[in-house]
């Protein structure tokens, strides 16, 4: 009898752990699911203001145009041409020979 009255208190502590555990893993998963729930959520109103200002991204940009990511050669030469670059090799072109 003494085995079968051991074997039966263990068996109890064995399932009182496992309630422990059951209820742990289970306050684990309602904290996960919260959590994820939360970051959607964060997620989803990032979303709509991304594509809210969708008009501003640089895709969208005009300086990325091909047409407009470079300087023309006559831009370029009106540009030099209001600086000290110019006026320093205009000075300084007849001191390399």
């Amino acid at each position: 009898m003494s085995n079968k009255s051991s074997y039966d208190q263990i068996m109890k502590i064995l399932k009182e752990e496992k309630k422990l555990y059951d209820k742990e893993q289970k306050a684990k998963k309602a904290a996960a699911r919260k959590e994820a729930k939360k970051f959607k959520a964060d997620q989803s109103a990032l979303t709509k203001y991304v594509k809210k200002a969708g008009h501003q991204s640089p895709n969208s940009l005009e300086c990325n145009s091909p047409k407009n990511m470079y300087y023309s050669e006559q831009q370029t030469k009106d540009y030099l041409a209001g600086t000290s670059y110019m006026e320093t090799y205009r000075a300084t072109c007849n001191d390399w020979d």
